[in-house]
């Protein structure tokens, strides 16, 4: 591995400086109450949420897991992104005027409000399941192999590492000290990225440049470009040699239509730690001027996440593993100087996300289950200190978990199947509480606790269903269920909502609709 002193310099350089950042963040705003230490005071302009949005959700999931899959099955992966930029628009235009109106810190309060407290205990404790076993040791241990394959840093050290890194921003600073790094790391983020990408089409194309590197890139493999499969499409598993089908991961045109909506409306709508930044913008428009930033962005990760693996598999990389793609790429084809830029883009991705999982999880368990069942009395100063213990302590968790994730392929495909579990559930909670006022409490417990049970025995029964058709078959059952038990009870909960609240500026229409038009023009060209 060719890692010279000068990148390992920038490396060290930006490593320091970032821990230095958010410390100083800590210590020049010294957390004496839980709405600034969970939502920076509330205080959030659009600019700092829609960066912060992309360095949260771009992290190794996404330049180390979408890049593998983009290896072995293509650009049809980037539809994750690309559907997310829809979503995007949808959740600031009819989620977030809801949320804001009722000046919630999490997902789980609301829950209270519109249903009960059983209703928001057990969602509370479903997502602190999913972020420490699923989404924080899913990102330490892609985060440690690519350093390991980058700088030849052990596994166990690399995790180490990562977690002291993240744990200067999201233990001590809070919400304010994650999001106001994120500004810097999603910078650094994605000309690390644009950065890889360009080399890498440069090398194939002998010098001709990026865009005569793109077109070479598609001349040379154009299976790699199918944005919708068939129901025969396959793609070859690298560490079996085997044939697997690329459908069961990515269903035709229920990417568009189907399962796909489940996770994303989840992640962009009601996952805390994506929601939480615009929890605490300054007002509505400062925070749908935020996710309309986002969605922009979105548009064009692919760029940056996909097309440095699909350039890996035409280059002819030789890997063990998928996830090696971008690693590879980075040692092979990224000069020096520019090594340790790239590096640091990708410590940012990982460092960024990985604080704000840690700072959602110890928002839930505070608000939503030790402030309410531990200890009711506690007050502000011990609640922010009980924040700060429950994020060493998933970080710990997180560490000790990692191992078990060595023997999956494709990470980035573990990590969406897994949450599909309970993703299903907690949009049907989600969207019938919010838009239809007969639904129960009731109602709402019985989708919680039969999701997992159905979704395992789904899985089970239906072993070559894909699993984003599974996601929307089961979102389905449980929406029916819901709506045949509130049919049979009575709420006073429901809510009104006037149609002027879901009203949006004409500067917000405006670039929605560019959005949406290249949106149809990708999907358009890539069939």
């Amino acid at each position: 591995m060719n890692f010279s002193n000068t990148d390992l310099g920038i490396f060290v350089v930006y490593l320091v400086a970032m821990m230095g950042i958010g410390i100083w963040i800590s210590v020049r705003n010294k957390s004496k109450n839980t709405k600034d230490y969970f939502l920076a005071d509330k205080s959030l302009p659009w600019w700092v949420i829609g960066g912060s949005l992309i360095a949260s959700n771009i992290s190794a999931e996404q330049m180390i897991g979408m890049s593998g899959s983009g290896f072995v099955i293509g650009m049809a992966i980037a539809t994750y992104e690309l559907m997310a930029a829809a979503t995007l628009l949808v959740v600031a235009k009819f989620l977030l005027p809801l949320f804001l109106k009722h000046n919630i810190s999490t997902m789980p309060q609301f829950l209270e409000q519109r249903y009960d407290g059983r209703v928001r205990t057990g969602l509370a404790i479903f997502w602190l399941m999913l972020f420490v076993f699923v989404n924080i040791t899913s990102l330490l241990f892609l985060g440690s192999l690519a350093i390991n394959s980058i700088l030849g840093v052990p596994i166990f050290w690399s995790v180490i590492g990562l977690a002291i890194y993240a744990s200067t921003f999201s233990i001590f600073g809070g919400l304010r000290a994650v999001v106001w790094t994120d500004v810097i790391q999603v910078v650094v983020l994605l000309f690390g990225g644009i950065l890889a990408t360009i080399t890498i089409l440069n090398a194939l194309s002998d010098g001709g440049g990026f865009i005569e590197g793109l077109k070479m890139l598609y001349e040379k493999a154009p299976e790699k470009f199918d944005m919708i499969f068939s129901k025969d499409a396959t793609f070859t598993n690298i560490e079996t040699g085997e044939k697997e089908s690329a459908y069961a991961l990515l269903p035709g045109i229920g990417v568009l239509v189907g399962g796909m909506w489940i996770a994303n409306l989840y992640y962009w709508g009601f996952n805390q730690y994506i929601i939480q930044r615009a929890l605490a913008a300054k007002n509505i428009r400062e925070a749908q001027k935020g996710l309309l930033f986002a969605s922009f962005l979105k548009v064009f990760m692919p760029f940056v996440v996909v097309l440095p693996g699909i350039a890996a598999y035409v280059m002819g990389a030789e890997l063990e593993k998928a996830d090696q793609a971008f690693p590879w790429v980075v040692n092979n084809y990224v000069d020096t100087g520019l090594k340790g830029i790239v590096v640091a883009a990708l410590v940012a991705a990982i460092g960024s996300s990985l604080s704000s999982i840690v700072n959602s999880t110890s928002t839930i368990y505070t608000l939503d289950i030790h402030k309410r069942i531990f200890n009711k009395e506690a007050s502000e100063m011990s609640l922010v200190k009980t924040g700060r213990i429950v994020a060493a302590v998933s970080l710990i968790i997180g560490i000790i978990m990692t191992p078990a994730l060595q023997s999956f392929d494709q990470v980035f495909q573990f990590i969406q199947e897994y949450t599909g579990f309970i993703s299903p559930a907690i949009l049907a909670v989600f969207i019938l509480g919010l838009f239809w006022k007969r639904t129960t409490t009731e109602a709402a417990l019985a989708a919680i606790f039969v999701a997992i049970p159905l979704s395992l025995g789904m899985k089970s029964m239906f072993a070559e269903m894909p699993f984003l058709d599974r996601m929307g078959y089961i979102f389905l059952i449980l929406s029916g269920l819901m709506i045949v038990i509130s049919l049979f009870g009575k709420t006073d909960k429901g809510l009104d909502n006037e149609r002027s609240l879901f009203k949006t500026s004409a500067a917000f229409n405006f670039g929605s609709l560019i959005v949406v038009a290249l949106l149809a023009a990708i999907y358009a060209l890539f069939w």
